[in-house]
């Protein structure tokens, strides 16, 4: 499905980085190693890179990443990317300065696996940076987000606090914000927004 998606000409969320990462950057410890999960066409990373961070982006869409890594001729920086299956990846131990999880909807397991390895990934001080559509989603005329079968994929605060607990907290909240990323991120959205540290 993504590699069809991102053959599409063009950028499908467009190139300028999600706007709470935007925001939210500078809380990772300046100059950092910096993983982004499912990383398609490489805005977030190339943004970060920009910044003077260390990032390595990492999708299970070979087609997506040479468009990040084309992405990151144009703007003149040097990013790193990974193609390989979430289920599959090794987050290493006390790795990463910075763990930015954008738009990523996993069905349930899948997210608690992923979920479970955070903590121990991060460096002391490192920090988490997720923005995810919430099931109100589904009320809301814009585009973006799991379609209605796929209910257990959309974000929550109470699901992130649960199974990120071994961070601490210092943005938690579920709102709506205008969305605009290309073509496939656009409107007024319900959306959950989690940083967290590891202590």
């Amino acid at each position: 499905m993504w590699d069809e998606r991102y053959s599409e000409a063009g950028f499908a969320f467009g190139t300028e980085p999600n706007d709470f990462l935007r925001d939210e950057f500078g809380r990772i410890p300046a100059g950092g190693r910096v993983l982004c999960l499912a990383e398609g066409e490489g805005r977030n990373a190339v943004f970060l890179a920009q910044n003077g961070y260390q990032v390595t982006g990492m999708d299970s869409s070979k087609v997506g990443l040479d468009k990040a890594q084309q992405l990151a001729n144009d703007k003149g920086v040097t990013i790193t990317t990974q193609v390989v299956d979430l289920a599959d990846y090794e987050f290493g131990e006390q790795q990463w300065d910075g763990i930015v999880v954008m738009w990523v909807h996993l069905p349930t397991p899948l997210r608690q696996h992923i979920h479970a390895q955070i903590a121990a990934a991060l460096k002391p001080a490192g920090v988490l940076i997720l923005e995810a559509y919430t099931q109100q989603q589904l009320e809301m005329d814009a585009v973006g987000g799991p379609p209605a079968t796929q209910k257990d994929r959309f974000g929550s605060l109470a699901t992130l606090q649960y199974e990120l607990a071994e961070l601490k907290e210092v943005v938690g909240v579920e709102t709506q914000r205008m969305v605009s990323e290309g073509t496939r991120h656009q409107g007024i959205s319900a959306v959950v927004q989690f940083i967290a540290y590891k202590e």
